[in-house]
C-alpha cells in the first residue's frame, strides 16, 4: 500500500509540474504580440525585418548552447534535410505573416487565428498520409472554422475588426503555420527537438536574409533592445523549452489542451498593455477556436502525435 501510495504521489508531482510548465509556456508565448508590437513600435523595423533578427538571433543562442551541452546531437542525416529545409522555409515565412498580422489585427485577434492550425493539419494528413477524417474532427473543424470567422469582428462590426490586408494575412498564419509542422514531422521522429528548432531557426533566417536589402531595418534603442529581449528569451525559447519538457510529463493531448490557454492570456495582456479589446462575438469566436483544437487533442482524436507549437 506504501508503495502504490507513493507511486501516485510521485505520479501527481510529476504530472503538477509538467501542467505548469505548459500552462506558463502559454502565458509567455501569448505575450509574443505584445512584444512584436512594441518592438515594431520603437524600432520601426518591418514584419520581414523583424522575422529575421528574431530567427537569427534565436538561431545563434540555440547553436552556442548546443555546441557547449550537446554537440554530438547537432549532425544530421542527409536525407533529412528536405523535410529540414522546409521547416525553415516555413517557420520564416510564418513569422513574416505572424508579424504583419499582429502589426495589422492586434495581438489578440492574430492568436485566435493562428489557433486554428490543428485543423489544417487534419486536412492536410488526410492527402499527405491518408488518415481518416473522424466525426469528431470534423466537428473540429467545423468550430475552428465558424470561432476564427467570428473572431475576425467583421460579422458584428467590433471595434477590433480586421481590414481585408488583415484578413488575408491573418488566415494565412495557421496555413504556413501547419506547413512548417508538416515538413517537420519526420525530423522531430529522428531528432531532439531543440536539434530540429536549431536547423529551423537557421533555414528561417538564411531565406529571409536577402530580403533584408529591401526592408526597412529596426533603429537600435534602449525601448527597442528591452522589447526585442523580452520577444526572444520570453516568448520564444522559454516557452518552446517548458513546453518541449511538459511533454515529457504529460499526455501530448493534456498538452495540446492546455497550450489553448495562450489565446486567455494574449486578448488579456493585450487588454492591459496594448489597450485592445475583443467584443462578445470575438471573444465567442475565440471560445469556439479552443473547443474546436481540444477536440483534435482528445486522447485517441489528435491529427498527429507530433505537432508542434511554434517558437
Amino acid at each position: 500500500m506504501a508503495t502504490t501510495a507513493q507511486s501516485f504521489n510521485g505520479w501527481q508531482t510529476t504530472s503538477l509540474i509538467g501542467i505548469m510548465a505548459v500552462v506558463i509556456a502559454a502565458a509567455t508565448w501569448g505575450m509574443s504580440g505584445i512584444w512584436i508590437t512594441l518592438v515594431a513600435k520603437n524600432s520601426g523595423c518591418s514584419a520581414v525585418a523583424l522575422a529575421f533578427w528574431r530567427d537569427f538571433t534565436a538561431f545563434f543562442i540555440l547553436l552556442i548552447y548546443g555546441l557547449v551541452t550537446w554537440p554530438e546531437k547537432i549532425k544530421v542525416r542527409r536525407r533529412d534535410i528536405t523535410g529540414l529545409v522546409g521547416m525553415g522555409m516555413g517557420l520564416g515565412i510564418f513569422h513574416i505573416l505572424y508579424n504583419t498580422a499582429v502589426l495589422l489585427n492586434g495581438a489578440a485577434i492574430t492568436t485566435v487565428q493562428q489557433a486554428a492550425m490543428p485543423a489544417i493539419v487534419v486536412v492536410a494528413a488526410r492527402y499527405l498520409w491518408h488518415e481518416k477524417i473522424t466525426a469528431s474532427k470534423l466537428a473540429a473543424i467545423g468550430l475552428t472554422g465558424v470561432g476564427t470567422l467570428l473572431s475576425t469582428g467583421l460579422i458584428d462590426g467590433a471595434p477590433m475588426a480586421v481590414s481585408a490586408t488583415g484578413m488575408a494575412a491573418g488566415m494565412s498564419v495557421p496555413i504556413f503555420y501547419a506547413a512548417w509542422n508538416l515538413f517537420g514531422k519526420q525530423a522531430r521522429i529522428h531528432y531532439d527537438a531543440r536539434v530540429v528548432m536549431l536547423y529551423a531557426f537557421g533555414i528561417a533566417a538564411l531565406m529571409l536574409f536577402p530580403l533584408q536589402f529591401f526592408v526597412r531595418q529596426p533603429t537600435v534603442n534602449t525601448d527597442a533592445l528591452l522589447s526585442f529581449a523580452g520577444l526572444i528569451g520570453l516568448s520564444t525559447l522559454t516557452p518552446f523549452l517548458l513546453y518541449a519538457f511538459g511533454l515529457g510529463r504529460l499526455q501530448a493531448g493534456v498538452a495540446g489542451i492546455l497550450v489553448m490557454l495562450e489565446i486567455v492570456f494574449a486578448a488579456v495582456f493585450a487588454r492591459a498593455w496594448l489597450d485592445e479589446y475583443l467584443s462578445a462575438v470575438q471573444i465567442s469566436g475565440a471560445m469556439l477556436v479552443i473547443m474546436g483544437s481540444g477536440l483534435l487533442f482528445l486522447k485517441g482524436k489528435h491529427p498527429t502525435p507530433t505537432i508542434q507549437r511554434r517558437p
